[in-house]
């Protein structure tokens, strides 16, 4: 990545990344008011620039048609996934872009291994995918209320002790292979406060344009607010790895988590450098055929190829096309 701005994002993001190896605990590693000395009229241009980036990095992703991408956003309640995908994602082509939501796993789904419905919904090549929530809550939902262990119609044996180590080892290998045949697993954990979330939740029931975001579930599962810290901590320790790592991003600012959120997917875009696909022989040939036969239909005094000076790599430009004047008389 010899673009400068690549290494100026890497530098920004360092910070939340979970080296892998370590034993992450999130009450002592992350703070959730992190802010990289920013101040919020500074972060407006730089989520713009964020934004542009993406679009033009997903317009060359999906012009080479190689690579895929694969965000997987993670959050408690309230914790800012689907504003942090409609702000960070403005800029780009819908059409190269598939978010899915994963709620409660259907009686089709229970009938199929865990990771089931996640394969369902990955990446083509060429198209960014995001899971808001992910496989991740496998560890997470699951390990917190072990009696879903017992609605996946797991065989007995299988719901031992060592199934949330099985299950780190087998995600981790999962996204190994897909990283291995071109698909990119970027991976964001929003990490909101207590305290914030309690004021978003009080948000959604004083104002009325949010009450239909308000759930009492959410409320209730918000007492298990110490067992899900530990079982993030948990999931972070075992699968940052090298090939899909974990970035910690700060959330009780909504709009730094946002230009993290760009600046992690930007990077990792930058770090594939996808290009243009250069097009053959014949079809150049075919190209400048073409180019000539609308050069002729060009309007008196208007240039034949409005685009040729824009672009000095044009083939040829031919400048104004003018219509020869009449004879009078």
């Amino acid at each position: 990545m010899a673009d400068e701005r690549a290494e100026r994002i890497a530098e920004f993001i360092g910070p939340l990344r979970v080296k892998p190896g370590s034993k992450v605990n999130l009450g002592r590693d992350f703070d959730p008011r992190y802010k990289a000395d920013l101040k919020k009229r500074d972060g407006i241009e730089l989520l713009r620039t964020g934004v542009s980036l993406l679009a033009e990095y997903q317009e060359r992703l999906a012009a080479q048609d190689t690579y895929g991408v694969l965000l997987c956003l993670q959050a408690l309640d309230a914790g800012g996934k689907d504003g942090t995908i409609r702000h960070v994602m403005s800029g780009v082509n819908p059409q190269g872009v598939r978010v899915s939501s994963f709620k409660v796993p259907s009686s089709e789904e229970l009938d199929h291994d865990y990771l089931w419905r996640y394969v369902q919904r990955l990446p083509r090549r060429g198209e960014i995918a995001i899971f808001n929530r992910s496989h991740y809550e496998e560890v997470l939902v699951v390990r917190v209320h072990p009696e879903n262990l017992v609605r996946q119609k797991l065989p007995h044996d299988a719901r031992g002790p060592d199934v949330w180590d099985r299950r780190y080892r087998e995600i981790n290998n999962w996204e190994r292979y897909l990283t291995d045949n071109g698909f990119k697993v970027v991976k964001i954990f929003l990490n909101m406060s207590k305290e914030e979330q309690r004021t978003r939740f009080l948000k959604r029931i004083d104002l009325p344009e949010k009450n239909w975001k308000f759930s009492a579930a959410d409320v209730r599962e918000r007492r298990r607010w110490d067992d899900y810290q530990h079982a993030f901590s948990e999931m972070l320790s075992a699968t940052s790895t090298k090939w899909a790592p974990w970035f910690v991003v700060p959330a009780d600012r909504k709009w730094f988590a946002r230009i993290c959120a760009a600046a992690i997917l930007a990077h990792t875009l930058m770090d594939i450098d996808p290009q243009y696909p250069e097009v053959g022989e014949a079809a150049r040939k075919d190209l400048l055929a073409t180019r000539r036969d609308l050069e002729r239909e060009a309007p008196a005094g208007a240039p034949a190829d409005p685009y040729a000076d824009r672009h000095p790599s044009a083939p040829r430009a031919t400048g104004r096309r003018d219509r020869p004047k009449k004879k009078r008389g």
